[in-house]
Order: structure tokens, then sequence, then C-alpha cells
């Protein structure tokens, strides 16, 4: 017996070290096989084919909302803008826009506008929300029961009993509705206007901001367009030095260091040119971009940089921005909503006063009996008097900080307002030195010309020259681009137009 146990245990032993490497031998090739065979993916393609009905619909109503919320972003664009005088729509462009056509586009399909008006209609829901305190409340409903009683008598006495089931039918009607709370609900419901009225001003502000990155974007592009026509002249007039060079060599009136010279100037010009037309593409994708349309890219600019001057002053500016900032009078309308959630918070220790109804019937049988009742009632709801205070003390806080933001804003408001009007101003004085120093880098660049075309003159007193008129070109541009940005940039701190001058730069 005890052979045949230490028999036992020895197979027994062999058998589960044998295991693994027939696992390994049978089942573990296969294993990698299909972990190999296995694609690995972070999210699983869906394979739902699409309902073209319900995409067909829900297009369409895409589409109703998108032209619902343009309208919209127009008036609110137009009650302090001056009105957009461009009728484009985007099916019919013809490769021409203004300034006036990117921010028609702009204000029409740029989603942030899209997405602020409909941030908008969530606030303006609430308002409704919030009065629907007052609407009547209905519930209704039927129900059917059988209920078998359990019987404490005697059987004797049990089976004298008529009926041992109870079957009943009950369908039911009710209706409550708030007659009068102390004011409660109206104090929400102002609160909720208030907020209404901040997510309308903050819609104000986005429009404003599309808008501002719209001339940005727009202006951006006509420099890089005067730019790459800068260097395109540049790389002719030293494409004209060069030629003068190696004529002037072959005749032995110039050495080979001057040819060298203006082959290099050349080159140099041809890669800034390069450079130039790399940065044109990148300003009409970022205007594509402003405006909402990335096929708005290949387009052909009918507006130039604005040469006229802007007939502002720091009070009035201020003056302007006080009253007209969207950013500020949101802070304003989120004050105005914080002081009346303090009172809301304290009249939450009034009753209600509701009016209830009722009506039921049915019985054994649904007709046999019916029943109603009606009434008013006051009702205090689970009054926690230690809760309701620390709530006032809650929405007194909300408005202290509230406050303090509508100071900050103001504060804001100053400094950037000042800030855009320091810099038009240093951007207007810039334009007056840069014009001055063009026309001379201008006539330096004339007068190198014609010396080095006489022979008087030498490659590197050229090359200077006309760098010199390449930078003064540049500069001037800049300053006059910078000018036109810092006006819009104006426009968007203040919430209001600039009026222009007759005065030109």
């Amino acid at each position: 017996m005890k052979k045949i146990l230490n028999l036992f245990l020895i197979c027994l032993i062999i058998t589960l070290n044998s295991t693994p490497v027939m696992a390994k031998g049978w089942f573990g090739k296969s294993k990698i096989k299909e972990e190999k065979k296995e694609k690995v993916e972070i999210v699983k393609p869906d394979n739902e084919k699409p309902n073209l009905k319900r995409e067909l619909k829900k297009n369409r109503e895409n589409a109703k909302h998108h032209q619902k919320s343009s309208q919209e972003a127009e008036g609110m664009y137009e009650s302090k803008f001056p009105v957009i005088n461009s009728q484009i729509e985007y099916t019919d462009m013809n490769g021409e826009v203004t300034l006036s056509d990117c921010i028609k586009l702009a204000i029409t399909h740029h989603p942030t506008i899209m997405s602020a008006i409909s941030n908008a209609e969530i606030y303006k829901t609430m308002v409704g929300q919030a009065w629907s305190n007052y609407f009547p409340t209905l519930s209704a409903g039927v129900s059917y029961s059988r209920n078998d009683m359990m019987m404490t008598m005697s059987s004797s006495y049990a089976r004298m009993m008529s009926q041992k089931y109870n079957m009943y039918y009950m369908p039911t009607l009710s209706a409550n509705m708030l007659l009068f709370d102390f004011g409660k609900t109206k104090a929400t419901a102002d609160s909720a206007q208030r907020t209404y009225e901040s997510s309308r001003y903050d819609a104000e502000t986005s429009i404003e901001l599309v808008i501002y990155n719209v001339k940005v974007a727009y202006y951006n592009l006509v420099f890089a367009e005067i730019q790459k026509k800068v260097y395109e002249d540049t790389v002719k007039d030293f494409e004209l030095q060069y030629k003068q060079a190696k004529a002037q060599y072959d005749i032995g009136r110039k050495a080979k260091i001057d040819v060298t010279t203006a082959e290099y100037n050349l080159g140099n010009a041809k890669v800034n040119l390069i450079k130039a037309k790399n940065t044109l593409e990148l300003a009409a994708a970022q205007l594509a971009n402003s405006v909402g349309i990335p096929e708005l890219e290949n387009v052909i600019l009918k507006d130039k940089l604005n040469s006229k001057a802007y007939d502002v002053n720091f009070p009035d500016l201020l003056k302007t921005a006080q009253a007209s900032r969207p950013a500020l009078l949101s802070a304003k309308k989120l004050m105005d909503a914080a002081e009346l959630n303090i009172r809301s918070a304290k009249r939450a220790f009034t009753p209600d006063v509701s009016a209830f109804g009722s009506y039921n019937q049915g019985g054994r049988q649904i007709d046999s009996d019916y029943g109603y009742q009606f009434g008013v009632q006051l009702n205090y709801n689970a009054i926690n008097l230690m809760l309701l205070k620390k709530q006032v003390d809650q929405a007194k806080a909300s408005y202290k900080k509230a406050v303090a933001d509508y100071e900050q804003q103001k504060q804001n408001v100053y400094l950037e307002v000042k800030s855009a009007y320091i810099n038009l101003l240093n951007s207007h004085d810039s334009i007056e030195v840069s014009k001055l120093a063009l026309q001379q880098a201008k006539e330096r660049q004339y007068q190198a010309f014609r010396r080095y075309q006489v022979g008087l003159g030498d490659a590197i007193e050229f090359k200077d020259a006309e760098n010199s008129y390449l930078n003064a070109q540049l500069d001037y541009y800049s300053n006059l681009l910078n000018y036109n940005i810092n006006a819009a940039e104006l426009e968007r701190v203040i919430g209001a137009p600039i009026k222009e001058s007759e005065q030109d730069l």
C-alpha cells in the first residue's frame, strides 16, 4: 500500500511539472499568434450606418438655428456700430472681398458668435423656469389592486364571508398651484433676468472680439501683400545691379568681387522674397480662420490700410467706454443679480400660499363612486433656520464679491482705454517720422543706383542704400499697420466706433 501511494505521488509530481511545458508548447504559440493578429485600437470605429433621414432633419434644424443666431448677432452688432453695408453671402462670393464683407461673413458664420448667442438663450430659458412656479402642477394616474384579506376569525365564520377578495379601480386627477409666496419667485426671476442680460453683454463681447480679430487678420494680410511687393521690387533692383556689375566686369571697369557681391545680394533678396510669400499664405489662412470660413484663403482684398487720422481724445473715449463696454455692463448686471439673490434668500423665511384640488373615481367597479377635494393651504417647507441664515450670509458675501469684481472691471477698462489711446498716438507720431525717413531713403537709393550705373559708386554703397530703402518701406508700412490695429483695439476696448478725420497721414 505504501509503495502504491509513493508511486501515485511521483506520477502526480511529474504531471504537474510537465503541464506548463504542454501549455507553452500547445497553447502558447496559438495565443501569441492571436495577440499578433488582434489590432490594437484606442477607440473602436463606429460602424453604425448613418440614418440619412435623421441627418437631413438635423441639418435643416441646424441651418434654421444658424440663420436665427446670425440675425441676432447682426442686430447686436448694428445696435452700436454702423450698419453693415455689405450684402455679400458666402455662396455669392466672386473672389474679391472688402473689410466689411469679412465682418459680415464672420458675424454670420463664426462658431464663437453662434456659441455665445446660444449661451444667452440658455440663460433666457432660466427666467421662464423661475416664473414657472406660478403655473399649476398637474398629475394623473390610474391604479388597480386586488387585496386578499387575512382572516383572523375561525374557519366557520370565514366560510360565512361572501367575498374574500377586494378589487379596486382608482383613476386620479389632481392639480396644485402656487398663489403667493411673498416675493420669493419674483426675486429669483429678477435675478435670472439680470444674469440673462449679463450673458447678452458677454455675447456682445464675443462679437466685438471676433470683429477685432477679423480686422487684425485683414490688415496683416494687406501688409503681407505689401511686404511681398517690396521684396519683389528689391529682387528686381538687385537683378539689375547684378547685370550691370557683370557687364562692367566684362569690359574691365569693375572687379570680379563686384559681380560676386551682386550675386550674393541677389540670392539673399530671393530668400527674403520666399519668406514673404510664405508669410502671405499664412496670413491668408489666419484671415479665413478669423472669419470662420476655411475656404476663404484664396481671395483678393479690395481695401488697403487706412491712411486717415482718427479724431480722438481720452476723456470722451473713457466716457464712451463706461457707457458702452459690454464687459463692464455685464459685470454691472451680475452685481445687480447678486443683490437680488440677497432678497431671494431673505424671503425664504416666508410661507407659500397655494391652492390644490383632486378628483377620484372608482371602487370595485370603475364607475362605482367618485370623490373630489379642493382648498387653499398655507405651508412652510422644512424650515431650517440655521441653514436659511447661512444662505443669507452667503448671498451677502457673493454680492460683496460682485461689487469688487465690478470695481475691478472699471479699473481694467480705464487702463485698457488709456493704453490703447497712447498706442494709437504713438503709432500716429511714428508714421510721420517713418514717412520722412522713407523719402530720404528713396532719394539715397536713387542716387546710389545712378552712381553705380555710371561707374562712380561701388557694390557696397548700392547694397547699403538698397537695404536702407527696403527697411524704410517696411518700417513705414509696419507703423501704418500698427496704427490701423491700434484703432481697432481702441474700438474694441470702448465698445463703440471711433471717427475718422479728413487729415491724411
